[in-house]
Formats: structure tokens, C-alpha cells, sequence
């Protein structure tokens, strides 16, 4: 059974369809590449799974629950989390407070305590940051750390709610390429050891080869090919809209003169 279902998913802006009657669906276990060229309707997609955007028509179903129409911080509760192309963590606080602030969200306590974040869970947090590689650094402000560092932080942060869906928008945008490849195999591993599913946008074509299960290939607002990254390498639609030429489909057959 899969852990996400998305079911002929509509959105449009101003009379453009910017996504259009798309279906997938995405298992526990695995990690889903969601690729395409600038303006394919990536975002857009990203964004109504958690919640920013509403779709104008379709499903978007976590298990049993309906997501459409329902704001991001219920869809959060509901078990999904996510990471940012540009790393949000709180800078002047230290690793460890960034994910006990989390921690603290996660148990609905940031209304109704003024305890300081670093007097709460912190045996919980430091394990968090263990599972990235980041408990030696724990006490370290997060202004300090290296980008790679904070994207492992960040990271940290999103796996606190404990999540069944882990949304990742560009996950190795600005990363050097040890970096790049030292996050994802990371990621590979939490979602083997936590059984959760990762949905995650890349423009690097290197990490959906080496990390992704599966990829899906927009193309204006349409899925044009799903499947294992090696198969669809030398796929004639995702060659035009991805690696060659341009063009989006197929050109119509010309009808020759009678």
C-alpha cells in the first residue's frame, strides 16, 4: 500500500494550467525523485502536498487522510515534514536549541511554555543530531557552522516531528560535491532505518541517479514518464525536456496532400 496517493492533481494560475491532472503514488521506504525543466510545475506539485497551495482538483491522500483543502501545520501533525532549498534554522541559537525548538513545536509547547529551549529534551535532541552526525557539534551556534553542517541540522529538525513523508525542496542546492553526496547518502539511511518515504525536488542529476528510487518527469504541467532513473535516462521525452533539445512532446503527424 502506498504511503502517498496523488490523484489527477489540477492547479492553475490566471487561466494557466500549471499542473495538470497528474497522478503518482509513493511508498514507505523509498525515495522519489520529482524532476523537470524550469516552469515543468515541480513547485507547484510540492507545494500543494504540504499544504501552501490548495489544488483546484485531484487528491493528495497520506494513508487514509485527505490532504487537499487542509492548512500545512495540520498536514505536519499529520506526519509530513520538510527541508528547504535555502537551510531555515535559527542562527543565533545553537544546533542542539534549533532541534529542541523543534521538539518543542512538535509536543505543541511553544504557546504555552516560557522554559528555555535548551531545558527541554535535550537527550532527545542530542539523539537526533546524532542520527545526522552532528551530536559533536551539538553546543555549536548555527551562525558558525559550515552550510553542509546546517543542512544536516536542518535535517534534524525535520525528522523531530517524527515523520511518515519527508518533503525535500533542492536538498543539495549550494553544496560542494562531497557534501552533496555525504547528505543524500544520509538521507538514504534515515529512510531505511525510520521507514519513511522522501519526495524531494533536484536539479543535480548526479544525486537523482545515485540516491533516488524512482523519478517522475514533468513537462508543462504534465507527467510525461515515471520510473527507475537509469531506465529513464534515455527516455525520448525526458532526452527533448530535460537533457536536449527543448521541446515538451512529441510533434504532431502532418497530414500529407490526398
Amino acid at each position: 500500500m502506498s504511503l502517498l496517493k496523488v490523484s489527477g492533481l489540477g492547479k492553475s494560475f490566471g487561466g494557466v494550467r500549471a499542473v495538470d491532472g497528474i497522478n503518482f503514488e509513493l511508498p514507505a521506504g523509498e525515495l522519489l525523485a520529482l524532476i523537470g525543466p524550469n516552469g515543468a510545475g515541480k513547485s507547484t506539485t510540492f507545494n500543494m502536498v504540504n499544504g501552501q497551495l490548495k489544488a483546484d482538483s485531484g487528491s493528495i491522500k497520506l494513508g487514509n487522510h485527505e490532504l487537499v483543502g487542509l492548512p500545512p501545520r495540520s498536514i505536519w501533525k499529520l506526519g509530513v515534514g520538510r527541508t528547504f532549498q535555502i537551510a531555515e534554522t535559527f542562527a543565533s541559537l545553537t544546533a542542539i536549541e534549533n532541534v529542541q525548538m523543534a521538539l518543542l513545536s512538535a509536543d505543541s509547547k511553544l504557546l504555552s511554555t516560557w522554559r528555555r529551549a535548551s531545558a527541554y529534551k535535550r537527550d532527545e535532541a542530542m539523539d537526533l543530531l546524532d542520527q545526522v552526525g552532528m551530536a559533536a557539534q551539538a553546543d555549536r551556534p548555527c551562525s558558525v557552522l559550515a552550510y553542509g553542517d546546517v543542512k544536516r541540522v536542518e535535517l534534524a529538525i525535520a525528522i523531530a516531528n517524527n515523520p511518515k513523508l519527508l518533503l525535500m525542496d533542492e536538498p543539495t542546492a549550494g553544496m560542494a560535491p562531497k557534501e552533496r553526496n555525504d547528505l543524500m547518502a544520509l538521507t538514504k539511511k534515515l529512510v531505511i532505518e525510520r521507514g519513511m518515504a522522501v519526495l524531494f525536488t533536484e536539479h543535480s542529476m548526479d544525486v537523482v541517479f545515485a540516491y533516488a528510487d524512482r523519478m517522475i518527469v514533468l513537462a508543462r504541467g504534465r507527467l510525461i514518464a515515471e520510473g527507475k532513473p537509469l531506465e529513464l535516462r534515455d527516455h525520448p521525452k525526458v532526452q527533448e525536456v530535460y537533457f536536449g533539445t527543448g521541446k515538451t512532446f512529441e510533434k504532431k503527424a502532418v497530414k500529407e496532400p490526398a
